[in-house]
């Protein structure tokens, strides 16, 4: 069995008057045992100050802890028998009329990286569970997003694959995937690849969409 956690960094606005990113990326994280994931987790949780744990209200964010528990956590992360995949875009050359239908874009994007996780490294594999982080509000999307990827990847790969929508707060792994999703969007969104560096060597494939 493979448990492959999804997250995503940046936005998929295109509104040249907000200040959206020009980056978006989609990250998997994939491994044959959840617990270690959850075991970090727990671990850098627990070295928090009381104050920071009071703020984090349980969950931890790359974007909003301090350098040296992004290093901490992402170290702890290299050292598992876990490995990354991921998939970015330069929003500027996605297709016009994909630009209005965020959902669709999403979805589409997702199931590019997982087909390619599927074909190149997990073909033997029959048994998959993903666990997406929750990004949706309205559950007729959520619904979408997993109706569209079960089928795709059984109809394709014949894999018995379970997908699952849960919030960070629920699965721990999760938490694991958002700091790896943030150190790859933060090189390219704002070119410090200095997180990057610490998990580059389990990242397996990097690969733009709309290059």
């Amino acid at each position: 069995m493979k448990y492959l956690f999804l997250d995503e960094s940046g936005d998929l606005g295109f509104n040249p008057k907000k200040k959206n990113s020009k980056y978006f990326v989609i990250t998997v994280l994939f491994s044959s045992d959840k617990k270690p994931l959850e075991n970090i987790v727990k671990k850098i949780h627990k070295n928090l100050r009381k104050n920071v744990k009071k703020l984090s209200g349980g969950v931890l964010h790359a974007v909003k802890e301090k350098p040296i528990t992004r290093k901490r956590l992402l170290k702890l992360l290299v050292g598992k028998e876990v490995v990354i995949m991921t998939i970015f875009l330069n929003k500027s050359k996605v297709y016009t009329h994909l630009q209005d239908e965020k959902h669709v874009l999403y979805n589409y994007v997702t199931n590019i990286l997982l087909d390619r996780i599927m074909t190149k490294h997990l073909g033997k594999d029959k048994e998959i569970i993903l666990i997406a982080a929750k990004r949706e509000t309205n559950k007729f999307l959520n619904l979408g997003f997993k109706d569209y990827l079960e089928n795709q990847l059984k109809n394709k790969h014949k894999a018995l694959i379970t997908i699952e929508i849960k919030m960070p707060s629920e699965e721990k792994a999760l938490q694991a995937v958002d700091f790896a999703s943030w150190s790859i969007f933060r090189k390219y969104e704002h070119g410090d690849d200095s997180y990057y560096k610490l998990i580059k060597k389990i990242i397996i494939e990097e690969s733009p969409l709309f290059p």
